[in-house]
């Protein structure tokens, strides 16, 4: 006697599920690199600091992580500028590169867990 099991493919459900997964790891990735941008950002009254946002698009499946103050890009930019012990410019670059394969695993385990369903 044969055995047979049916699949059913729901490829819409599929990709909503993955969709979704690609969306909360880009969220929690974005912040991540906010986490850790925090830790070196310049300081002197934490304006700075207290400015940083992580965002994401949902359409284009973009994030975002960004400091909104006049000096931000100054302050990220200029290498002879003198800050505080632990504190550096390219405050979001250096997270952003150091921590590239930590994004990609955060992101990687969203997807994974919004396939398992």
């Amino acid at each position: 006697m044969t055995q047979r099991s049916r699949l059913r493919w729901n490829g819409a459900a599929a990709l909503r599920g993955t969709r979704a997964g690609a969306v909360r790891g880009l969220r929690l990735a974005a912040e991540h690199v906010l986490a850790e941008s925090r830790k070196i950002v310049p300081i002197e009254e934490a304006t700075l600091e207290r400015s940083g946002v992580a965002t994401v698009d949902e359409s284009s499946l973009t994030a975002a992580v960004s400091y909104d103050t006049p000096y931000a890009i100054r302050q990220h930019e200029k290498l002879n500028y003198r800050h505080d012990a632990g504190r550096s410019a390219k405050y979001l670059e250096r997270p952003l590169t150091e921590q590239a394969s930590t994004v990609a695993e955060i992101i990687a385990a969203q997807l994974r867990r919004s396939l398992r369903g």
